[in-house]
């Protein structure tokens, strides 16, 4: 009787291959089987295969003459970093990020255009987009016909597979093809991710989750994001939509049901457009919290509130998730962090007050405030994924996350 699909159980085994190549660096055949628990012959099959396709080489370790050594010198394994270039972007209301990646995930250029793009027309957009991968990668050295994929990340729900961009703060109408428009100006493979998805794929190649499969991110900016890594693989809904935090319900009222977004956006925090005119100064320059942080610090009660009232509803959602979901760590990364503890208290205390007493010890919170570039960085390693092989396309929920040996008769 059949029992699986020998073509997926090889897509499978060798994208886990190749990924342990790229977590451990140099590595031998020998470590690569233990890891991924394949046999000897399966291993040696798998790499031959990557070698042929250029993407991994060889490197030998030790010296036949040297110290009276016998035997073989070691053979040890590594990504071939020329073997694809991939551009990673993120979108951002006030600003465009850039970086360009080899196939290992070194930035070999990045590029920040600080430029308010939300609510102007896709065409424009699409324009800018352009014109910032093609400056990007002519900082690099590169022609345009040296990149594999462009992957570019933006906030809200979107259709991976499709590239449509269901919903997003950064456009005007619903339903956008932005991955249509990218391909007709640059005529490249391109993917269309939501920027909690890229975060997540760097926290986890190249951050705070390197050493875990299974997590939850949680990005707090303008929009608040949700990533679920498992198994080392995003998790993804049906007809592969990126997931939403903001849309959490949090209660009610005899009006309307509340929303997280409405608590806890920087939005909400702000309460719409603030009329202080240095905060909006700072808001189109992408430093709107940290400019909050110290009107609070200098004493606006209104906006501590505000920040701690946001820390809270922040808390209940973090320990909504860990009920659901019960992950070994949440990290948390977004601009909103620049409030510091007068966010933070509030949501420690809310989320210790929420989580269930069987769940108290089974997450591990981290704080990491990371660099735009990083995020931009996920994206690429989004499209590196694809490039790797993945089963899965690093989308799907993942159907399984060892590797699997089987025989063929």
């Amino acid at each position: 009787m059949k029992t699986a699909d020998p073509e997926l159980m090889r897509a499978i085994n060798r994208f886990h291959v190749l990924d342990t190549i790229r977590r451990f660096g140099a590595i031998s055949r020998v470590e690569i089987g233990e890891r991924t628990v394949l046999s000897a012959t399966t291993v040696s099959a798998i790499t031959a295969s990557l070698l042929d396709d250029g993407l991994i080489s060889t490197r030998h370790e030790g010296d036949l003459r040297g110290g009276g050594a016998r035997g073989r010198p070691r053979v040890m394994l590594t990504l071939n970093p020329e073997a694809a270039r991939v551009v990673g972007a993120k979108i951002a209301s006030n600003r465009l990020v850039f970086c360009v990646t080899n196939f290992q995930g070194d930035v070999l250029a990045s590029l920040t255009l600080p430029v308010r793009v939300d609510r102007l027309p896709v065409e424009v957009i699409a324009d800018l987009v352009e014109d910032g991968v093609r400056r990007c990668v002519m900082d690099a050295g590169l022609a345009l016909n040296e990149i594999k994929t462009v992957a570019l990340s933006l906030p809200g729900i979107i259709e991976h597979g499709t590239g449509r961009v269901r919903s997003s703060a950064i456009f005007r109408d619903p339903n956008v093809s932005l991955k249509e428009a990218i391909v007709k100006r640059l005529d490249i493979d391109t993917i269309v991710e939501s920027d909690a998805n890229a975060i997540t794929m760097a926290e986890h190649w190249f951050g705070r989750g390197r050493d875990c499969d299974d997590f939850v991110l949680v990005a707090i900016e303008e929009s608040l994001g949700l990533g679920v890594l498992h198994g080392g693989q995003l998790f993804r809904g049906a007809r592969e939509l990126s997931l939403t935090l903001g849309d959490m319900i949090m209660g009610s009222d005899p009006e309307h049901a509340i929303k997280l977004s409405e608590l806890a956006s920087e939005r909400a925090i702000l309460d719409g457009d603030h009329g202080d005119s240095r905060v909006r100064d700072a808001i189109r320059l992408g430093q709107g919290m940290g400019r909050v942080r110290g009107l609070i610090e200098e004493g606006d009660n209104e906006l501590r509130i505000a920040a701690a009232r946001a820390g809270s509803a922040l808390g209940i959602a973090i320990a909504n998730l860990v009920a659901l979901f019960a992950p070994p760590r949440v990290i948390l990364v977004g601009s909103t962090l620049a409030l510091g503890d007068y966010l933070l208290d509030s949501l420690r205390v809310a989320f210790a007050k929420a989580i269930p007493d069987p769940l108290k010890n089974v997450a591990q919170i981290v704080i990491d405030e990371v660099s735009d570039e990083l995020w931009a960085r996920g994206a690429a390693a989004v499209a590196l994924g694809e490039l790797y092989g993945s089963p899965w396309g690093t989308t799907g929920p993942a159907r399984r996350s060892t590797a699997i040996e089987f025989s063929e008769k």
